[in-house]
């Protein structure tokens, strides 16, 4: 089950102090494109609990695996097109599913038991003897 989201706003000098980090340091990564938060009206960052999932694995990336923010960013742009790629791929397999239906739908009732498959029953092949081993 999905966790539920607030829709709650930290501001920086929060998530600094979360994080154990500088805002300075939360700053740079918006500057370097890896966060993104929103803004008040008075211009103030705010940072969404989507925003601290992301900042919680570039601290990963970067604190525990000693990964620099250029292979930071190179990691979330992948993240991001493998989510969009599975997107696709879902959406892909829905459409066939619904195709699939409507199509055997449109068969007619007497020929459908033709689409079952049979199995097929195979008689398992007797074993072979063992080879007589002789001691020297």
């Amino acid at each position: 089950m999905a966790r539920a989201r607030s829709k709650a706003a930290y501001m920086i000098s929060a998530v600094a102090e979360k994080y154990s980090i500088h805002p300075q340091t939360l700053r740079l990564y918006e500057r370097e494109g890896l966060l993104e938060p929103s803004r008040s009206d008075g211009n103030t960052r705010l940072y969404t609990d989507q925003d601290l999932e992301r900042l919680e694995l570039i601290l990963n990336l970067t604190r525990d695996l000693g990964v620099n923010l250029a292979g930071v960013e190179i990691i979330l742009n992948m993240r991001e097109k493998m989510a969009a790629m599975q997107r696709q791929i879902e959406e892909f397999i829905q459409t066939l599913g619904q195709e699939l239906t409507t199509r055997v739908k449109a068969v007619e009732p007497e020929s459908r038991n033709s689409l079952i498959p049979v199995a097929i029953h195979r008689e398992p092949e007797p074993a072979k003897p063992a080879r007589k081993r002789t001691v020297r």
